[in-house]
């Protein structure tokens, strides 16, 4: 019987192809930082698939990451059983295959960006930038060149984006200074301002303000492996940040970005340092800018030497840029359906993404293919892509399906990253200094002083004075004033 990784080889076995589904298709390990797609329709087995490439993964002692769209990946944290309803039809598949199908847990950790269903995952503002904020917040580009603005200020003026109430505050000061900053930065509409300070308002009652806080996500937590050597699986319950689509697309590129700037080159490694899998990736490139799908384009060609596999899953090829779809070299095709013209024509340019087979019509067979079915393609041993074959995916040997809550609750509980990430933490930032000369401001106002505006403005910005302005002399009441006045006058008539 065959293994499901063979370390000798470098690779692992993805399912049966060939006459009666008995010649093993495998996945080379050195070349899965090449990328991949699972495409098909719905039903069609495409979750089932990503949970089997996962379990191989960790095996090899990758570790993955995955968003859990309809929360069914979460049994990858428990063994199948004999007593399972598809158990027969697992036995039978393996069967045919040639695999022994050794049901096992894996080593999983949970995470939520509203953290009820695992570790709270966070990030910062500052650390998201102007660009990927925009694209949250669906701004407009004068809007964005405004955003960018108030983050070149912050930087400027050492005043921390820790959390959503502190670019919130950040964006008031733009908007009380605004005449004085469009004489250095150009025009800063208040409208402008308004408009975005209206789309956090709407971000923030969506629940969106969770993901921005701290403890921020430490990416060394996402590359971990248990005692015995397998990968861990970091699982992102995604079930309710799917109700934000523009929320979840808008993360998952951010993690993806972070990978890339952070992680060391490493050339190619004998097996990928972490394996992303990107479920529903349409919503990624939905209406996204020219200059986004770029930067999609740019990280998915590079992050490859960083030792980084992504995979992206979506229905249909179609869903994917073509300069991005350029880049995966790795492939399974679950089952299309054609029932109109347009249907059609994405299956035959589908179909043209393979390598032809002299054995199999590609087009018929992405239409024929049953559930657990598919035709693929991975990268042969010097790069080449490999001859498409109608595969059978081998049986998943964790739990189909979702786990009780109560076990999830005990996984989080029994996690280590729970010291961590379980207490929000609430620094001295920028909503904090802004405070504080807001109330300098006003002493100062009221004693008759005018403060520059912070560091390189234009003119006078009231109410925030510069944190380097100097010591104020001590106050003088308004009766020395008079005093004093009254005088020097009376001087000047005996004179």
């Amino acid at each position: 019987m065959a293994m499901v990784l063979d370390p000798e080889a470098g690779h692992i076995l993805v399912g049966g192809a060939g006459a009666g589904h008995a010649a093993p298709e495998t996945l080379l390990l050195r070349l899965a930082n090449r990328h991949g797609l699972i495409a098909g329709a719905t039903g069609t087995g495409k979750t089932v698939t990503l949970q089997t490439l996962a379990e191989s993964l960790s095996l090899a002692g990758v570790p993955v990451f995955l968003s859990d769209v309809k929360g069914d990946l979460a049994g990858l944290a428990g063994a199948g059983s004999d007593q399972g309803a598809l158990h027969g039809a697992f036995q039978a598949r393996a069967a045919k295959i040639g695999v022994d199908l050794d049901y096992q847990a894996f080593p999983v950790t949970f995470w939520d960006v509203w953290g009820a269903q695992g570790h709270p995952v966070r990030t910062t503002p500052a650390e998201m930038g102007p660009l990927l904020l925009s694209r949250l917040l669906g701004l407009t580009a004068v809007q964005e060149g405004v955003m960018t603005i108030a983050f070149r200020l912050a930087d400027e003026q050492g005043l921390p984006l820790l959390d959503l109430k502190d670019l919130q505050a950040m964006l008031v000061w733009v908007g009380q200074n605004a005449r004085d900053l469009s004489l250095r930065y150009g025009n800063v509409g208040t409208s402008s301002v308004g408009a975005i300070q209206r789309a956090l308002l709407v971000l923030e009652g969506e629940g969106g303000d969770r993901l921005f806080g701290e403890p921020a996500l430490d990416l060394a937590d996402l590359l971990r492996q248990d005692d015995r050597g397998r990968g861990v699986i970091n699982i992102l319950a995604a079930d309710r940040l799917m109700s934000s689509p523009r929320l979840y697309a808008t993360f998952l590129l951010w993690l993806l970005s972070e990978l890339f700037e952070q992680l060391p080159e490493v050339g190619d490694p004998d097996r990928p340092r972490l394996a992303f899998f990107f479920d529903e990736a349409h919503l990624l490139f939905d209406d996204a800018p020219k200059a986004l799908v770029d930067k999609i384009e740019q990280v998915a060609r590079l992050i490859r030497s960083k030792g980084v596999s992504i995979w992206f899953v979506s229905q249909s090829p179609a869903d994917i840029p073509e300069d991005v779809l350029g880049q995966l070299g790795n492939r399974v095709q679950h089952g299309l359906r054609a029932f109109t013209a347009k249907d059609q024509a994405a299956l035959r340019a589908a179909a043209q993404n393979y390598r032809t087979n002299p054995d199999i019509d590609i087009a018929e067979a992405i239409q024929t293919v049953g559930t657990g079915e598919a035709v693929t393609s991975f990268l042969q041993a010097k790069g080449e892509p490999g001859m498409a074959q109608r595969t059978l995916i081998r049986p998943p040997l964790s739990q189909l399906g979702p786990i009780a809550d109560e076990e999830r609750a005990a996984i989080v509980a029994a996690s280590p990253l729970g010291a961590k990430y379980g207490t929000t933490l609430d620094r001295h930032s920028a909503h904090e200094m802004l405070a504080q000369r807001t109330a300098a401001a006003a002493v100062a106002e009221d004693d008759g002083d005018l403060f520059e505006m912070p560091a390189g403005g234009a003119g006078r910005g009231r109410p925030y004075p510069a944190p380097e302005a100097p010591a104020k002399p001590a106050p003088r009441g308004r009766s020395d004033s008079i005093a004093q006045t009254f005088g020097k006058s009376l001087a000047r008539q005996l004179g």
